[in-house]
């Protein structure tokens, strides 16, 4: 299976959030509007791959076997869920300039957990799980 539109969806994640913590860095009030826009944009990315790993990623692991990265594909998957709800909640309650402007500190205490536990996943994946996909795609190419 290619990944390169997970790597890529990643890249794009990462990017989002780099650039919210520079909006918010600038000052959250002064830049409500663009911080609710960005989060918004962002959970349509992160809603497409976590949707594409369920349907495709997952699944093909499972019948790769490969007992080893199934068991690997089965716990990233596991280990998602509590991510993804926290994500979830987040851009729930974060997706307007009003919310923003009318509790800053909340704000910001939940983006700086939320957003870290997203940024670790990724890199996690990249470092340890994507590669190990890849090794078996080099094997049986």
């Amino acid at each position: 299976m290619n990944i390169d539109k997970f790597k890529h969806q990643h890249l794009d994640i990462l990017r989002s959030i780099d650039l919210l913590r520079q909006l918010t860095h600038a000052g959250v009030e002064r830049n409500a509007a663009e911080i609710a826009q960005r989060i918004v944009a962002m959970s349509s990315t992160i809603k497409l791959h976590l949707a594409v790993e369920d349907q495709a990623l997952y699944p093909a692991l499972q019948r790769s076997g490969n007992a080893s990265l199934a068991r690997m594909g089965r716990q990233y998957q596991s280990d998602m869920g509590p991510i993804a709800s926290a994500y979830d909640a987040f851009a729930r309650r974060w997706n307007t300039a009003e919310s923003l402007r009318t509790d800053e500190k909340g704000f910001r205490a939940e983006a700086n957990v939320v957003l870290r536990k997203v940024y670790e996943r990724m890199q996690r994946e990249d470092r340890d799980f994507y590669p190990r996909i890849e090794e078996q795609e080099a094997v049986h190419a």
